[in-house]
């Protein structure tokens, strides 16, 4: 069979270092936007069915009841479970302050010792769900740049060549010139994904986050009152993900 002469695989065994590089890298950035995808992406699907667990943990007639059921809902080599870290860190917020009255932190309200304290796990598991995602933004924003800088260094080569050997035809033209940008077309497969996967898994984290905040509101009037309250109005401010 006769082999392209204007295909990628001519493309690889015509191109020089740079080029080769620039492909390497190119295809490097695609596998880990991939791998972060795919990663982010179950987690984020398990996540949200955790937190359709955390409204049945209301229902529970017992707050070890309400851990079981949170805790039911993943496995134990599953990631994180946030809405059950938020329940450990409160109850065992309201139990250290009761315990520890003598400490600095005694003479705060029990109110605003909750506050910090559930404050606190939801910027955790926030740190937790934003793993990977500034190697989705950085491919999203520089991979057309590096398929770009391909191009023109291939566009370059490619002209050269032409004016050593002397013949101008389009034949010899098109050729080089349409191999280079195909460097060009390879940044855009690698950049498109990696900003379509961050933006959907940035959508995903909001809602989830969402629906911590919410549940620390109902935690926090739960250790004050004994009761979750029927608004589910945040409270507990959440500093914004960047």
């Amino acid at each position: 069979m006769q082999e392209n002469p204007y295909g990628i695989a001519a493309l690889w065994a015509q191109g020089d270092f740079v080029i080769k590089a620039v492909a390497v890298m190119l295809l490097l950035m695609s596998v880990a936007s991939w791998t972060v995808i795919v990663i982010r992406a179950i987690s984020l699907w398990r996540l949200k069915r955790i937190s359709r667990a955390s409204n049945d943990f209301w229902h529970a007639h017992s707050f070890a009841e309400g851990l079981r059921i949170l805790s039911s809902a993943d496995s134990a080599t599953g990631p994180m479970n946030p809405f059950r870290y938020m329940a450990d860190e409160g109850q065992a917020a309201l139990e250290h302050h009761q315990s520890h009255q003598q400490d600095l932190h005694g003479n705060l309200p029990l109110t605003e010792w909750l506050v910090s304290c559930l404050r606190g796990a939801i910027d955790e598991s926030a740190e937790q769900m934003q793993k990977g995602l500034a190697i989705l933004a950085s491919v999203g924003s520089t991979a057309p740049f590096v398929g770009l800088f391909g191009t023109v260094w291939g566009i370059y080569h490619a002209l050269v060549g032409i004016g050593v050997s002397g013949q101008a035809s389009i034949d010899k033209v098109a050729g080089p010139v349409g191999e280079a940008l195909i460097m060009t077309a390879f940044g855009l497969a690698v950049a498109i994904p990696a900003v379509l996967g961050y933006n959907a898994l940035q959508r995903g984290n909001k809602e989830v986050l969402n629906k911590m905040q919410r549940f620390a509101h109902q935690l926090h009037a739960y250790f004050l009152t004994g009761a979750a309250p029927k608004s589910s109005r945040v409270v507990v401010p959440l500093k914004e993900a960047k």
